[in-house]
């Protein structure tokens, strides 16, 4: 993990970084920069009341309601938010079990969250069980690595989405980790799974190239990092170009500092992840000069508690 000191040198250096470092209100006014607030979850898991206070690991944490003050305050003090999901929505609770995922979606709806990709869990009803909770969601689902051509998910996902704020253009887009092995074969029926490699790196040149986003995020589905090959976040960083941030999930890692890679062209790019069941909320700060489009920004993770908001 990079230290404190060497992530604020690397961000004072660098070109695009996330680093924890604060940048004044005054000096965003005097160099006319934009300044883009995104807040993260990934592997809720139907974790909709916080843990209860006397549960030997997480007492009193997590917990939509206690989630969504704390969004709500930093939009209050925040122009341009963006919030997104990294997948594993879907099981864990009774609520899932009862309501299908009914309640996570309209839940997420209410928090207006404004993309999320597709975790395996999500599939825990079916392919055809995801598609019929789509109507509870006013967000989109991305993902650029599922063909789901010929299923109840056809033409229900897209593969990114541009936001546009301050004349800043951010570019999203979704992939997710191989579902052979981890989901039966009946619950994903026709979905096929393609190279998220080769997915991603179309995805990302097109989104900063093409469409010249100022930042390229991905949400993936792959887990952070694995001892053998497999592909993971750690492996896309080393070998990606044009993304600036994965927003991770799966394995539920805890990082509380967004680690810092360099791809393929020696630029950095980096890994954020909040570990699982919504104790954590992640939260990176870009900074954008408009004239030079040069970006730069903050990254940390703030605790989820009913009695405490902790970084």
């Amino acid at each position: 993990m990079t230290s404190r000191r060497d992530f604020i040198k690397t961000l004072s250096a660098a070109s695009v970084g996330v680093g924890v470092t604060g940048i004044p209100f005054e000096l965003l006014a005097k160099k006319d920069i934009i300044k883009i607030t995104v807040l993260h979850t990934n592997d809720v898991h139907s974790r909709i009341e916080a843990f209860p206070d006397n549960d030997p690991k997480y007492p009193g944490m997590g917990g939509v309601a206690q989630r969504a003050a704390i969004i709500n305050e930093i939009r209050n003090k925040e122009k341009n938010v963006l919030l997104l999901d990294a997948g594993d929505i879907f099981q864990g609770t009774p609520y899932f079990n009862l309501f299908k995922g009914e309640v996570e979606m309209k839940l997420m709806s209410q928090l207006k969250y404004d993309a999320g990709t597709i975790g395996n869990h999500d599939f825990d009803n079916g392919v055809d069980g995801l598609a019929d909770m789509l109507k509870y969601a006013n967000f989109p689902l991305l993902n650029c690595n599922y063909d789901f051509r010929n299923t109840a998910m056809e033409d229900k996902t897209k593969p990114y989405k541009i936001f546009e704020m301050d004349s800043a253009r951010i570019g999203v887009f979704g992939i997710g980790i191989e579902l052979k092995g981890l989901v039966p074969d009946k619950l994903i029926g026709n979905t096929k799974y393609l190279d998220p490699m080769e997915k991603a790196a179309v995805a990302a040149h097109y989104l900063k190239h093409t469409e010249k986003c100022d930042i390229v995020i991905c949400l993936s589905h792959l887990g952070y990092k694995y001892p053998d090959e497999k592909i993971s976040d750690d492996v896309l960083a080393k070998k990606s170009l044009n993304i600036d941030l994965i927003i991770g999930g799966h394995i539920h890692t805890f990082i509380d500092t967004p680690y810092k890679y360099y791809n393929r062209d020696g630029k950095p790019v980096y890994i954020a992840q909040v570990g699982w069941a919504g104790i954590k909320l992640g939260r990176i700060d870009f900074f954008i000069e408009k004239k030079k489009r040069i970006v730069k920004g903050e990254g940390t993770s703030l605790k989820i508690s009913k009695k405490t908001i902790a970084v």
